[in-house]
């Protein structure tokens, strides 16, 4: 065992607010009937907890780095300035400016909130966009007090880690925003259920890269370095080690999966986090070591591999067989999504937005949540059928490069944008036409 440590929207300027001219005209190059103008950049914020590696964080700065910047004035906001990816965004000229709690409550936070609405105003901000719990909590309101025109709430997830408490204040704030973008349907549904009106929600899937994880490589230098033998089956779990992750099934399916394939080797990948009731997350140096004793326990620490948080995850699933994601919940998951480019076969839990990205014995295997002998018998039937895993292979390839690019995903979240910033303009132009 090893423990490892654009399409660009064509506008027109209509007094300080662009409007979109037609959708349909997009894609139409050397259109001499529009004349370009001068236009005034969209002013955006971004709205972040951190800039870890997390999915949500991994999708925005992929999207940040898409956006017509001829069209969108970008810029970021955050209640820590931490993760290697805000490093990655004030490389590339992004500014991210802080605004640090230790609570979402106390004056402390409602004197950042304060300085968060000065902000908006002094910088005109026009669109301010927030991501998940702490975010849309913390700067929703903020917006709504500095009369931002545009107000966007992203939910993507199920809400698994909140309090009740928790669950009803993040009701509140998002009822106060103009949309509340989630990543799947299924998320759509529960804040319906929460009491979020259904015209203000909109779904716009994640995005991945296909071209980047079908150029890997074949994953033989990350085979080496965990000294796994070139043809031997390569099972990898990709998570956060958190409770409802589903780590433990994955455990114990490993030596079900070993019995039948005695050459298999599995692989962790990720690290533990406690999430506490303010804004911080450390790393749990507890629960790693928990799972690494628990895989001893089960007769496996000769052919499980925990590597923890790892940058090279192209590499891993390169060389990954059959990849499995055993969430209780799930949003819609990017491991998926980068699991299926890589060509690894899916075998994840029926839950969530995964039934969306996966239809059962086409793209992927799905098995119940909290179950795994239906992991050993998924896996055992991929591994006992290469016409199946081929198939399923190249389905899932198929089904992510056609339908869940970031591309589209750009092109959606920028027409969202256009959108909203065309209905404030007429709401603006009726009111003015009322006085």
């Amino acid at each position: 065992m090893q423990l490892i440590n654009r399409r660009p929207c064509r506008m027109t300027k209509s007094l300080a607010y662009p409007v979109i001219i037609s959708a349909d005209n997009v894609d139409m190059p050397n259109q001499q009937q529009y004349t370009s103008l001068e236009i005034n950049k969209i002013r955006l914020l971004k709205f972040m907890t951190r800039f870890g590696i997390g999915g949500t964080e991994k999708q925005v700065v992929n999207l940040s780095k898409r956006l017509d910047h001829n069209v969108f004035d970008l810029r970021f906001g955050a209640l820590q300035r931490l993760g290697i990816l805000a490093n990655e965004l004030e490389g590339s000229g992004f500014s991210i400016e802080e605004y640090p709690i230790n609570h979402l409550y106390g004056y402390k936070t409602l004197r950042r909130q304060w300085q968060l609405s000065r902000a908006l105003k002094r910088d005109r901000i026009q669109i301010m966009h927030s991501y998940n719990f702490y975010s849309n909590v913390f700067s929703v309101p903020a917006a709504r007090l500095a009369r931002t025109p545009c107000v966007i709430a992203s939910v993507r997830d199920l809400g698994v880690n909140l309090t009740r408490a928790q669950l009803k204040v993040h009701s509140w704030a998002c009822s106060m925003a103009d949309i509340v973008l989630v990543n799947a349907n299924a998320i759509r549904d529960w804040m319906i259920a929460q009491g979020i009106p259904e015209r203000k929600l909109r779904v716009i899937y994640n995005g991945v890269d296909s071209k980047k994880f079908a150029a890997t490589g074949d994953g033989s230098g990350f085979r080496r370095e965990l000294h796994i033998p070139a043809q031997a089956p390569v099972i990898t779990m990709l998570s956060r080690m958190e409770a409802n992750k589903g780590a433990e099934y994955f455990l114990r399916a490993a030596p079900e999966i070993r019995k039948r394939c005695p050459d298999a080797h599995f692989v962790v990948v990720g690290d533990a986090f406690v999430f506490g009731k303010n804004a911080d997350v450390e790393l749990d140096t507890f629960q790693l070591p928990k799972l690494v004793q628990r895989a001893k326990e089960l007769g496996i620490g000769d052919c499980i591999h925990f590597i923890g948080e790892r940058s090279d995850v192209p590499e891993i699933l390169a060389a990954t067989t059959v990849s499995v994601l055993p969430s209780d919940s799930e949003g819609l998951s990017n491991t998926l999504l980068e699991s299926m480019a890589a060509g690894a076969v899916v075998v994840a839990t029926n839950v969530g937005g995964t039934p969306e990205l996966i239809s059962n014995g086409r793209e992927g295997l799905l098995v119940p949540p909290r179950d795994s002998r239906a992991i050993v018998d998924a896996v055992g039937s991929i591994l006992d059928d290469p016409s199946m895993m081929r198939r399923l292979r190249a389905e899932g390839k198929k089904r992510v490069a056609t339908s869940f690019t970031f591309d589209e995903m750009t092109r959606q979240t920028e027409a969202l944008y256009l959108e909203l910033m065309e209905s404030r303009h007429k709401y603006k132009s009726r009111q003015q036409e009322a006085a």
